[in-house]
């Protein structure tokens, strides 16, 4: 039934946002320029790795010795607007599609993070990486890491399509909120991988 759903969901999803989903296209490729989708390697589920997709929110500025420019000065105004709006994660109904990730379930991380895991964080790995899940509607980046992981778990555990139904719901009303929303997530936080590694 939850596969259903994400078919379902992300079939009807894509249809009716389809005019909004050619607007932000348009608007990145005017802005940011090629490509307008950015992807990125992320783990799914039982480890398996995909490409994730997401509209483009940063430019490739690069400074004198040739490697890209931190975060903070590469995130243009447009693309603060579409992380603050949620928007940028719109091309992920597509990842749903393709049985990349699913409507709900723990946010699909970077690969070199799964190593930093504990045996009991490693269960998020049970289930395929969701667009939204437990973490995003209680605080999304401005929560810590053992937070969000504890609540993957958590997620993991009570798997049911009633409560993925009802997460649904609540992503809903924190994206017009836009509870949580930090347009810059390394402003606030260290990565995950830097993190466990200074602690360990």
């Amino acid at each position: 039934m939850k596969r259903v759903l994400d078919v379902v969901g992300a079939s009807i999803g894509l249809l009716v946002l389809s005019p909004l989903l050619l607007c932000v296209a348009i608007t990145v490729r005017i802005r940011l320029g090629a490509p307008v989708l950015f992807t990125q390697w992320r783990t799914g589920r039982h480890g398996a790795a995909f490409t994730m997709l997401k509209f483009r929110t940063m430019t490739d500025a690069v400074g004198a010795d040739g490697e890209l420019l931190p975060d903070d000065q590469r995130l243009t105004a447009c693309g603060r607007l579409l992380r603050r709006t949620s928007l940028d994660e719109l091309p992920e109904l597509l990842n749903v599609l393709r049985g990349d990730m699913s409507l709900v379930g723990p946010r699909p991380l970077l690969e070199s993070y799964t190593e930093h895991f504990t045996e009991v964080e490693a269960r998020r790995l049970l289930v395929r990486p969701g667009i939204t899940g437990l973490a995003q509607v209680r605080g999304r980046n401005t929560v810590g890491w053992d937070d969000r992981l504890a609540w993957d778990v958590e997620y993991v555990d009570g798997l049911s399509v009633r409560r993925d139904l009802r997460l649904l719901l609540e992503t809903v009303a924190a994206v017009l909120r836009s509870d949580g929303v930090v347009e810059d997530p390394s402003s606030v936080m260290e990565d995950f991988d830097v993190e466990r590694a200074r602690r360990s």
